[in-house]
């Protein structure tokens, strides 16, 4: 069974820079993962892609032969792969039945919260096979304003009654938040969604005749309780490891290692089936169900609280990898020159 991501969110919040992070990290770990670009307008894409859409229908051709703006040459192009969704099937088949596959979705917000093409898209996907789940990206800075703040919210839940998949909000680019500003709250106020009463003098100092239309709009996200959000620095390897458990969860996705990959003794059972078929209680649990390590306490301390003394932490125990590395080849080389040396004395005897 096939499993993936419909990575969406606004213009800028990172979801190409994303994409790109993902396979870097799922490639170091073995992981299976292929990237599908269905944005039409994107000629610079920094990863390897399984699939890109610009072979079937470009934006610029589009709006050259229709005479359509860029809105409404990309909602042609969505409903463009809709009508020709066979295309996407027979390519994305030929990934196999075990593929982990990253949809990087067009940034143009109608297509998520009330245009139908993308709706049908990702429903025609579940109806061939594919566990699905919506990973949402939404640029950390707006937590630092609570007018914006509550406009990420709404967005939020509107993708996810829009798209009805298991949907995982994301705050990207967490590690420049502390670049905008001091932030009102904990940073698990935000993450959290709390008591959203709280942001009443913030918003009415900003925009005091709209009091309560404000107010208003707070109570619908609270009535729903469904947002909350995860956070993300793409060149952190623990909080991409996060999120990616986070994700598994909501799938019910479980990664079986090879069989010859390192595993405390007695988790896979011994068989000749293949291995993603045979019981692995320590995939099971160091993956979908085990419990989620990291708390937004460890990130607001990483990145907001005492963000210098973590990376000066961070360089000096990168330091002393790359000594021990470096040391580990020169004992190698040291070792073959050795064996080369006895040898070349053993042929002269």
């Amino acid at each position: 069974m096939p499993f993936g991501e419909v990575v969406c969110g606004a213009p800028g919040s990172g979801k190409s820079t994303y994409c790109y992070g993902k396979h870097q990290l799922f490639t170091a770990l073995n992981r299976p993962i292929s990237i599908v670009n269905l944005d039409p307008a994107n000629d610079n894409i920094p990863y390897p892609c399984a699939v890109d859409i610009a072979s079937l229908i470009t934006l610029q051709d589009v709006m050259d032969e229709h005479g359509l703006g860029p809105n409404g040459g990309m909602l042609y192009c969505m409903e463009y792969l809709d009508a020709n969704f066979d295309w996407l099937e027979a390519r994305l088949k030929e990934l196999g039945s075990d593929a982990y596959v990253l949809f990087d979705i067009p940034g143009q917000v109608e297509l998520s919260t009330n245009h139908e093409a993308l709706k049908h898209i990702v429903q025609r996907l579940t109806k061939i096979g594919f566990r699905l789940a919506a990973v949402h990206l939404c640029d950390a800075h707006y937590v630092t304003d609570a007018a914006k703040y509550v406009s990420v919210l709404l967005l939020s839940l509107r993708t996810m009654l829009q798209l009805e998949l298991p949907h995982v909000n994301v705050l990207s680019k967490v590690d420049l938040i502390v670049q905008y500003g001091d932030l009102d709250f904990n940073l698990d106020f935000y993450t959290e969604v709390q008591d959203l009463s709280y942001l009443e003098n913030a918003l009415n100092a900003s925009s005091p005749r709209y009091t309560a239309l404000n107010m208003a709009l707070c109570s619908v996200i609270e009535d729903y309780s469904l947002v909350g959000f995860e956070t993300l620095a793409v060149e952190d390897k623990a909080s991409m490891l996060h999120l990616a458990r986070a994700i598994d969860r909501a799938t019910g996705y479980i990664f079986v290692p090879s069989h010859d990959a390192p595993a405390p003794e007695g988790t896979l059972e011994a068989s000749s089936v293949p291995a993603s078929t045979r019981p692995n209680t320590f995939s099971l649990f160091s993956s979908a169900a085990g419990p989620m390590a990291g708390s937004v306490g460890d990130v607001q301390e990483r990145w907001i609280d005492a963000r210098e003394q973590w990376d000066a932490f961070q360089s000096k125990e990168w330091r002393q990898e790359g000594e021990m590395i470096r040391e580990a080849r020169e004992r190698e080389k040291a070792m073959q020159n050795e064996r080369r040396g006895k040898s070349g004395i053993r042929e002269r005897k």
